[in-house]
């Protein structure tokens, strides 16, 4: 890759001769210079197996990317790649005008941090913090957060300012932290009007640990760790606070949050299947070298096969949460934490076919390939194939549809799912038309997080900060998107 960066510079300063442009060549190898520091600081100082693609804006990872997936996965085949990249380029420029805000409530002096508002729903109303007695509107929670870390650590090149938005994220993560483990940041936060306050408990969530804490990998790759951030530092002490707050210490499975003690009976032993980012943890391990991520990833395959092979065999469903029983998983109790849809395939465990999936399909692991096979199946067959069909929510066993209605945060993840093999093909081109059809402007946060997230992943842009199996084609605007 050197190589080609040096012939391009090369071409360039013959053509300047040509034309009689003077250029500076003591600027363009301070450039090389500098480049060449950024590497050293970054991941590949751990001689972890990394592959850049060219810089685009600043971008050594310049969106697209066209990763290859795991052999015998698939994309949609009915239209060009370049447009699902317009696609995907175009749901995130609506997503970030709609959802990523910044902080209105600094000094002009402060540096900027921005977040992602979440509360776009109707159903949002102001809410009471008893232990600050003060009046609020729901502002973000750490999930959001993690998943605008995330996509903009991957969007970067086709987005001119994303390292200063990932930044101004950072900061903001880093203003609202855990009580219990200051490296994991607190889960909610409201606007007072006056402030943005850490609200209903100052502790963390895993989803939002864990994403943040990967995003940071992706930035290590995406622009380097020597400047102003150390994002791999930053990523390891994450990684750590993770591994020490939210994984438990015996069992091995990953846990609610970092308020769950290992000896609390009811929320200790309990899990959160929409938690399950595989990927994720194997690229902490690559990174960190912590055994114990290994073990965490077996547990975690565990929890999906002993529900799959007992609670839905014929479905594939996950529920929001489980438990443990004996040496067994289980689907949690109606009401156990959030909803009586506790042990059911609500809408947190919406998200399993994209957590999973992309397991699978970025380092082809096939402990629950047949979970996800059965998934896959059972869709196609009670919606017949037509996505429309596909209701927000199931029982386990598919006995029953807990909602009458339609919602992509139920269909956009079931397009990584559908990727694992090619019988699936005619199924994913529908998804995809289905999902990408809707509007961001009249559909809510949830939905039109995941459906740009699942559309990274099934465009091919989704990559792992650990792995070299990346296009080796230089990325380039995508482009504009038409009608088909």
């Amino acid at each position: 890759m050197k190589g080609l960066i040096m012939i391009r510079r090369t071409l360039l300063l013959l053509l300047a001769f040509m034309l009689i442009i003077p250029l500076n060549l003591a600027s363009l190898v301070s450039a090389n210079e500098d480049s060449k520091s950024v590497v050293k600081e970054s991941i590949a100082e751990d001689n972890l197996k990394t592959q850049s693609t060219g810089a685009v804006n600043g971008a050594l990872k310049a969106f697209p990317q066209h990763v290859e997936y795991t052999e015998g996965t698939i994309k949609p085949n009915h239209i060009s790649q370049a447009q699902m990249d317009a696609t995907v380029a175009r749901l995130y420029d609506e997503w970030k005008a709609k959802y990523v805000k910044k902080h209105p409530y600094l000094k002009k002096t402060e540096p900027v941090q921005y977040y992602v508002w979440y509360s776009d729903g109707n159903w949002f109303e102001k809410e009471h913090d008893e232990k600050l007695k003060v009046d609020y509107m729901a502002t973000t929670v750490s999930e959001a957060h993690g998943y605008g870390m995330l996509i903009t650590a991957l969007m970067a090149g086709h987005d001119r300012d994303a390292k200063k938005v990932f930044d101004g994220m950072f900061r903001y993560f880093k203003s609202h932290r855990s009580e219990i483990n200051p490296d994991l940041m607190a889960w909610k936060q409201g606007d007072t009007g006056k402030a943005i306050v850490d609200v209903s408990g100052v502790d963390s969530a895993t989803d939002g640990d864990l994403d943040i804490a990967y995003s940071l990998l992706l930035a290590d790759r995406q622009w380097g760790s020597a400047g102003e951030i150390n994002y791999l530092a930053e990523a390891k002490k994450a990684i750590e606070a993770v591994m020490k707050s939210d994984v438990h210490q015996t069992d091995w499975t990953l846990k609610l949050a970092d308020w769950a003690d290992d000896k609390d009976p009811k929320y200790g032993i309990a899990t959160r299947p929409s938690d399950f980012m595989l990927q994720h943890m194997k690229d902490f391990r690559n990174v960190t070298g912590d055994k114990n991520w290994d073990r965490v990833i077996d547990q975690t395959y565990k929890v999906v096969n002993d529900i799959y092979g007992k609670y839905s065999r014929k479905t594939g469903l996950l529920p929001d949460f489980a438990m443990k029983k004996g040496d067994k998983f289980v689907p949690a109790e109606p009401n156990f934490l959030e909803s009586e849809f506790d042990g059911d395939y609500n809408y947190n465990s919406s998200r399993t076919p994209w957590r999973i999936g992309t397991d699978y399909l970025l380092t082809g692991d096939t402990r629950a390939k047949d979970q996800l096979s059965t998934l896959n199946a059972w869709f196609r067959k009670i919606t017949k194939e037509n996505p429309s069909k596909i209701r927000a929510g199931y029982k386990l066993n598919g006995a029953k549809a807990l909602a009458t209605y339609e919602d992509i945060t139920f269909s956009a993840p079931l397009m990584v799912s559908a990727m694992i093999d090619s019988s699936n093909q005619k199924w994913l081109n529908k998804l995809w038309d289905y999902n990408a059809a809707v509007s961001t402007k009249d559909d809510f946060y949830f939905g039109n997080n995941l459906r740009l997230l699942s559309m990274i992943v099934v465009s091919g842009n989704w990559w792992t900060p650990t792995d070299h199996r990346s296009s080796s084609v230089e990325p380039a605007e995508p482009t504009v998107e038409t009608e088909k």
